[in-house]
């Protein structure tokens, strides 16, 4: 039954319940993107000074990427509970622990774009009177963004699944829709919501494909049909 009767009845699909409840789920999508949006930009910002950090050497490499390979594994209940006394029961709680989670993913994506860049392009920028600055900013960064968007895909998508966590501080996004439909069994508003969730996932990731794609159109310049000469 999926017409007027569909939310007395607990069906999953019930649009019933979307329209009656299009300006909550609105909210709720509004929050989640927010969230996701600032954590991925906070954790992008510090990761890239961590890559440069860690490409110094085996020294610097090693705890660098154990420290945010360990914070990857606190589940994320202790790791909103060790942030609640600092941070308090606030929206900076939930984008401080997903820019903790986002690190291991984004630190290896740089560090992986910058280490393939080969190294008589290096050469031949500091021949050509490129300063560390200028060859990291106008050679090093640009050859890095395919490994680096990988990982920022990756990250991004991650950090939208972890987002509804923050439900447990009232701060989840979508999150706040799907955790007390699972207690009540609220069915129509876990599969929306939940909907909503994947949703946001693909689009965010399509998004960043296409500017991918943009940035880098080397990636695609020496592509031809096949059959057909240079």
């Amino acid at each position: 039954m999926a017409g007027r009767g569909c939310l007395v009845a607990n069906d999953w699909f019930c649009w019933e319940y979307v329209s009656s409840r299009s300006q909550e789920l609105t909210d709720a999508t509004l929050e989640h993107v927010w969230i996701t949006g600032v954590s991925v930009l906070i954790g992008l910002a510090v990761s890239l000074p961590l890559a440069l950090l860690a490409r110094r050497g085996r020294r610097w490499a090693a705890p660098v990427l154990g420290l945010t390979t360990l914070l990857y594994t606190v589940p994320s209940l202790a790791m909103f509970s060790l942030l609640l006394p600092l941070l308090g029961l606030s929206a900076a709680l939930v984008v401080t622990g997903l820019v903790l989670y986002s690190l291991t993913i984004l630190v290896r994506g740089a560090l992986a774009g910058l280490e393939s860049v080969p190294e008589e392009v290096r050469e031949a920028a500091r021949g050509m009177g490129y300063g560390p600055g200028r060859l990291l900013w106008q050679v090093e960064l640009p050859l890095a963004l395919p490994a680096l968007f990988a990982g920022l895909r990756i990250a991004t998508v991650s950090t939208v699944a972890l987002t509804t966590v923050g439900s447990i501080v009232g701060k989840g996004g979508l999150g706040n829709l799907i955790a007390p439909a699972v207690n009540s069994s609220f069915k129509a508003q876990v599969l929306t919501a939940s909907l909503l969730c994947v949703l946001l996932a693909l689009v965010a990731d399509l998004l960043l494909l296409g500017v991918q794609r943009l940035l880098t159109p080397w990636t695609r310049a020496g592509r031809r049909p096949a059959g057909k000469e240079a």
